[in-house]
């Protein structure tokens, strides 16, 4: 994909021999599972005995196919290529909230039959729906599952696991359970938030029940910035929520989807007893990619070259270590618009006039056509350097050439310190 992301009926966006980390655990042993969110595609069945795939190529579908599609879905048929048949052993959760269909999945079949038409009013696109469907279970249920599963993986100790959680929230829609109900000072955002520090107790509160938390590793973090959305009607508009005097974003330039620091800057917590040490931070440049390298260092995992192209180990970094030399040489942003962006050190360069994602700016008809900015520096990202640094935009230029010709980031960079 070259911007954006799948919309509903997508097909998957992991091709079937692709080595995932969940398939690379299952070799070493551990059982597998993902509870929540797969906003990666599925072949959904359709008719008596086809699917989405006999029809579309590639991932993307037509945004006028998408609600004649939907109608065509065979429910009581397994749905082929789901995370059931991409590494995990079990799966429970939904496609995307917004989306149809508007009911969870197991494995690879829907829980009941989505067989209304999705009520008026409710967030989202149109498409079939669950009777009785209400946006506001979803994170209560994702969280007993999760409980539920380390709960029964506690009783084969002899077997390790490996739990996925790709929480709904605080994406859109923003739906918190009544229990939530003005529990912040930010809204009904705040609230939902307030929400996902519970499920994230919740499943803490399990590993501590089973006697498991002394020997699990726990990473809570992020897949992009935050839009700062208010919640009203499940969404609101961008930026709303500063109103409660709330920046999720503080203290980078711009939100969710931009090229600028705070569409990819993200919380990243880890809690590993005896190996973490506790309360302290690192500066270490990482991407969530790494731990595909990193789990393969941990359980001695050979990769095969045409794998996790663009990870790093970063053991030593989540072990309170400095490393030196960094695990990345560089890293690469994209934007939701498709805009690239490379960083090395503390230059950032951005190929690009405006954000390439959310936020409503619009540059100057005088602008470069670029952006530099050096974070170390400039960290807000305000005075940009493009012109006064042609030097540097051009090594940039030729390395981010580099990388995106190249088999990736790891290979490039290996060869490089050779």
């Amino acid at each position: 994909m070259k911007r954006s992301v799948l919309w509903p009926w997508s097909l998957p966006l992991i091709e079937q021999d692709r080595l995932t980390l969940p398939a690379m655990l299952q070799q070493h042993g551990y059982h597998t599972a993902c509870i929540g969110k797969w906003h990666l595609g599925w072949d959904w069945p359709i008719d008596a005995d086809g699917h989405v795939s006999d029809e579309f190529d590639g991932v993307a579908i037509a945004a006028n196919k998408r609600v004649p599609l939907g109608k065509r879905v065979a429910f009581s048929r397994p749905i082929a290529s789901g995370p059931t048949s991409r590494g995990f052993n079990y799966y429970f959760g939904d496609d995307v909230p917004n989306f149809p269909p508007r009911c969870f999945i197991e494995n690879d079949h829907t829980v009941g039959i989505p067989s209304v038409d999705k009520p008026k009013g409710m967030f989202g696109h149109d498409g079939p729906t669950l009777a009785g469907w209400d946006l506001s279970v979803v994170l209560p249920t994702l969280a007993q599952k999760a409980a539920a599963y380390i709960e029964q993986r506690a009783k084969h100790p002899e077997q390790p696991f490996f739990l996925y959680v790709p929480l709904t929230a605080p994406h859109t829609p923003i739906a918190p359970s009544p229990h939530f109900a003005g529990k912040s000072e930010a809204g009904i955002y705040g609230d939902f938030v307030h929400e996902v520090d519970w499920v994230l107790g919740q499943v803490l509160a399990a590993l501590d029940r089973t006697g498991a938390a002394d020997r699990t590793l726990v990473i809570f973090t992020s897949d992009n910035g935050s839009p700062q959305r208010n919640g009203v009607n499940m969404s609101g508009p961008i930026g709303s929520v500063k109103k409660f005097g709330h920046d999720p974003s503080r203290p980078w330039r711009g939100m969710k989807s931009d090229a600028w620091e705070a569409g990819h800057r993200v919380p990243y917590i880890v809690r590993w007893p005896g190996r973490t040490p506790a309360g302290e931070t690192s500066a270490e440049p990482i991407i969530l990619t790494d731990l595909m390298r990193t789990f393969a260092t941990l359980v001695g995992h050979s990769l095969p070259q045409d794998s996790a192209e663009d990870s790093f180990d970063i053991l030593a970094a989540l072990e309170g270590k400095k490393m030196d030399p960094p695990a990345h040489d560089h890293l690469i942003h994209h934007s939701g618009n498709g805009v690239f962006a490379i960083r090395q050190g503390d230059w950032k360069l951005i190929l690009g006039k405006g954000s390439g994602g959310f936020s409503r700016y619009k540059a100057p008809a005088n602008a470069p056509s670029g952006q530099l900015y050096h974070l170390g520096d400039d960290p807000d990202e305000l005075n940009n350097l493009y012109r006064e640094k042609p030097e540097i935009v051009e090594r940039l230029s030729q390395l981010l050439k580099s990388v995106r010709q190249s088999d990736g980031s790891y290979q490039l960079s290996a060869a490089a310190r050779q």
